[in-house]
């Protein structure tokens, strides 16, 4: 595969979450955690057939266990907080704040061995908590001191997913078919811990169970590993600066499908958190 195609591959990842916000709203009433277990369910069985096709099931007993039970902390702490959020937030603001996590890749970044923090990335955190700050402060329709819970959820979202990647730079390169467990586990710790925290709940309309679907096969499925793919054999700088433009695609989602009510500081929001991550990547050139 050419570097080219790899990072075409990963770019799909970002296309793909731009998405999340919609589905997960479309997918009320249904709780986090089972939402969880249905998505990482779906995710991690197409996994699992894609590496059976590809002769790599053999590989997922060479990886050693810290290395799925990183993984799967990581990506079922991140949607666990992510789909919680949105439940009590609405949509586009708190899905703008858990968006931050690029701009936090850059800034974290910059504290790893042989790694330093420059000018252009302090700018750009500052410009990127500016764009939180005006959602969260800016007095909107949409806020509410009962909102502020999800926008807690929000941030810590954005956090979490962040240090995981971060941190997996020490970890080293593993197959991609070890996303596969990692959605698997994920499914089975959700799926626990609902039975514990939950009441289980199904989709009401055909609008939800087509979304619950849909976030299986898309966001919270196949993006895992087209993403693993790109950045492992494609233009990784490239792929990270892309991500940068999922918050504003995701609210231009959800302003076009009628959730979120286009307004001058959602967009400024929007317009601060991408513009302030990407000035902290280009000081990385």
């Amino acid at each position: 595969m050419t570097r080219q195609r790899a990072t075409a591959i990963g770019f799909i990842a970002v296309l793909l979450w731009s998405f999340l916000a919609l589905f997960t709203v479309g997918s009320a009433p249904v709780p986090p955690l089972q939402l969880n277990a249905i998505c990482f369910g779906i995710g991690g069985g197409l996994g699992l057939i894609w590496t059976h096709f590809n002769g790599g099931l053999g590989q997922l007993r060479k990886i050693r266990w810290t290395v799925y039970a990183f993984g799967t902390l990581g990506i079922f702490g991140y949607h666990a907080l992510y789909f919680s959020a949105l439940r009590l937030a609405p949509a586009a603001e708190a899905g703008l704040i858990a968006y931050l996590w690029p701009l936090l890749i850059v800034l974290f970044s910059g504290l790893l061995p042989g790694e330093h923090l420059r000018r252009g990335h302090m700018l750009g955190g500052v410009l990127g908590f500016a764009g939180a700050a005006l959602i969260i402060l800016g007095g909107g329709a949409n806020f509410s001191p009962e909102n502020l819970p999800g926008f807690a959820l929000a941030i810590a979202c954005a956090l979490t997913w962040s240090s995981y990647s971060v941190l997996s730079r020490r970890l080293g390169s593993v197959p991609t078919a070890s996303v596969a467990v990692f959605c698997l586990a994920s499914a089975v710790l959700s799926f626990g811990l609902h039975l514990s925290l939950e009441t289980t709940q199904w989709p009401t309309t055909q609008i939800g169970w087509v979304s619950v679907l849909a976030l299986g096969f898309g966001p919270v499925g196949a993006a895992f590993y087209v993403w693993d793919i790109g950045v492992k054999q494609g233009d990784i700088q490239l792929l990270g600066t892309s991500s940068y433009a999922a918050p504003l695609l995701s609210t231009v989602v959800l302003i076009l499908a009628g959730v979120a009510e286009p307004s001058w500081s959602l967009g400024a929001a929007a317009l601060l958190i991408t513009g302030g991550a990407i000035i902290a990547a280009r000081a990385n050139t």
